[in-house]
């Protein structure tokens, strides 16, 4: 996922693409950060629901 994003970003960069094209990355890439948010965020918790079964 990072790797898509980062190569969205580039194409941002560039320069090279027409307007609508990039609002189209723009969305993908704000989607894709957001659902890595959410994997991460699932894990974190239980990450935490580990450790405390061990406490």
């Amino acid at each position: 996922a990072v790797a898509q994003v980062e190569a969205l970003i580039q194409q941002l960069e560039s320069g090279d693409l027409p307007l609508e094209d990039i609002f189209s990355q723009f969305e993908q890439a704000v989607t894709t950060l957001q659902q890595c948010d959410s994997y991460l965020t699932e894990k974190r918790q239980q990450v935490e629901l580990l450790i405390e079964t061990l406490e």
